[in-house]
């Protein structure tokens, strides 16, 4: 693995010294599961050690697999750095350049206040910093004092909030879309397990999500698991996976239904015994096990490449803790094209549920089933660009249209038209994909015609020759939009056939008001009856 810093890793860095220049010390990134963020961090770290004034750096992380990872890759940045740990019966911080500490570790004051001349801080997984612990620990080491404290996650979210007390800029942010569209991560695919005895109206909300054992026992109860291992079996036969639950109890209970199928399966989950989870996760890593389990231990810090199926057995409402979910297999691998994301669904929910779309901050509208996030980002982008200039060509045409000395009006559909008589009008007809336009004239006697030479015109030609035809064809104070009689009230023949046709008349409208209402209404009868006899 190269530890070479990515150019969206060196911005990165960038961004949070010169935001260290401002009045703003404790500055936040988010990068993407995958991204590298103890890379990021630990480059940063690296460069900063000349400027601290014999200070040394501190990074704050919460879980065993962090703190080793993190000293391993600062290390790996300078194999002459002095890294050392701080946890549990580990105190290795005396002659250290930087110190990996847990945060555990560091909340006891004793263990704390040995730790002396911090001129840098960083923190792990920072949208954990707003809790009490991490807080008395960050002011300890001067986060409020001035110490540049730098915070590094995938999510910045906490359903119970508080960030914003801790972090006070978010100064560089990628998007996992602009991961994939670089190679840095693989592209997801998305796939709903739909299982209709899973009711999920019935587990409750606490924190702003769904509670693990309500939860856990709804899956248990509605047969999802051995659901999951069917979809497995179905669509990821040959990819290895983690399939996240809410309980230890659905771990080991969906690991038995995907043994059953003849998958090879294990659990791990918090508590279980370290050289256990290990060995586990070694077994994983080396391909003897296809899918792992697990009860939310595997959100941060497990990085295996080869993962290429995640299974969402935790229905979740926190789009952070989703995003945390699915990363996990979204890191590229040899012989690795696509990740799969398995949802497992209820058949109905009350509840907003997080989805594949969560995974990126851009509007990107509904996932389509089988198709990767990209192409659904895509898709969309290019739907949103044909609006765009569909709202600009129209707002040009409003103006030219708006500026004329005729009276156009428009139908329902959009189409331009001039009435001229009851027997006969004019309309545009838009050349399909272009932005040219055709001259038509709809008589009673004849329909539609359109004129010798018949050429599709830019819209300010089409209009000036249509117009000139409306001049030759009709009276001037019939087709003028300010011809005198428009201002005049209404007349009773008018009124009477607005009821007839059911037309609403707006308090106060004027002959001409009403004239184009009418004038809408039987043009749009006209051109619609036409469409339906040509299809």
């Amino acid at each position: 693995m190269s530890f070479t810093p990515r150019p969206y890793q060196l911005d990165a860095i960038k961004a949070l010294r010169d935001g260290w220049t401002t009045e703003k010390n404790r500055l936040a990134i988010v990068l993407p599961t995958g991204a590298g963020k103890t890379v990021a961090f630990s480059h940063l770290a690296h460069q900063m050690l000349d400027n601290l004034g014999g200070r040394r750096a501190l990074v704050i992380a919460h879980r065993e697999e962090l703190i080793e990872q993190a000293a391993s890759k600062l290390l790996a940045v300078d194999p002459m750095l002095r890294v050392g740990i701080v946890k549990a019966q580990r105190d290795d911080h005396h002659d250290a350049e930087v110190i990996v500490a847990s945060v555990q570790t560091l909340a006891v004051p004793r263990r704390r206040e040995a730790i002396r001349d911090i001129g840098l801080i960083i923190v792990d997984e920072c949208h954990h910093a707003a809790a009490p612990t991490y807080m008395e620990v960050l002011r300890h080491f001067g986060a409020w004092d001035g110490v540049p404290t730098a915070g590094f996650t995938a999510t910045m979210t906490r359903t119970d909030g508080g960030l914003a007390e801790v972090w006070q800029d978010v100064v560089f942010r990628l998007d996992i879309l602009d991961m994939i569209s670089d190679g840095y991560l693989c592209d997801v695919r998305g796939k709903s397990i739909t299982v209709d005895t899973l009711d999920l109206n019935k587990v409750k909300t606490r924190g702003g999500d769904l509670i693990d054992g309500q939860l856990g026992k709804a899956l248990e109860d509605s047969g999802a698991l051995d659901a999951i291992a069917k979809a497995y079996l179905d669509h990821a036969a040959d990819r290895p996976g983690v399939v996240f639950t809410p309980t230890v109890a659905t771990a080991q209970a969906a690991a038995k239904s995907l043994r059953a199928s003849g998958i090879t399966a294990a659990p791990v989950w918090g508590d279980m015994g370290r050289d256990e989870r290990r060995a586990t996760l070694a077994r994983y890593e080396a391909g003897d096990v296809q899918v792992l389990t697990n009860c939310m231990v595997l959100t941060e810090g497990f990085d295996a490449p080869h993962t290429s199926c995640v299974v969402v057995a935790r229905p979740t409402k926190s789009p952070g803790l989703y995003v945390q979910m699915v990363g996990r297999g979204l890191r590229p691998a040899p012989g690795k094209t696509d990740a799969l994301l398995l949802d497992v669904m209820g058949a109905a929910s009350r509840h907003k549920l997080a989805s594949m779309v969560d995974l990126t901050e851009r509007e990107i509208g509904q996932a389509e089933e089988g198709k990767t996030l990209r192409q659904v980002a895509e898709e969309h982008t290019a739907a949103e660009k044909r609006r765009t200039i569909a709202a600009r060509v129209e707002a040009e045409e409003i103006n030219l249209f708006g500026g004329s000395a005729i009276r156009w009006l428009r139908t329902g559909d959009g189409t331009w038209f001039i009435r001229l008589t009851g027997a006969m009008f004019l309309f545009l007809v838009r050349d399909s994909g272009t932005r040219l336009y055709r001259t038509r004239r709809w008589t009673q006697a004849h329909g539609v015609h359109g004129p010798t030479d018949d050429v599709a015109r830019p819209l300010p030609e089409a209009l000036a020759w249509l117009e000139q035809q409306a001049k030759t064809l009709a009276p001037g104070a019939f087709v003028a939009r300010q011809a005198r009689w428009r201002s005049a009230p209404p007349s009773g023949k008018q009124l009477g056939l607005c009821r007839y046709l059911g037309l609403a008349v707006p308090p106060g409208a004027s002959a001409g008001d009403v004239a184009d209402l009418i004038d809408r209404d039987r043009v749009g009868r006209v051109l619609g009856q036409l469409v339906l006899s040509a299809a």
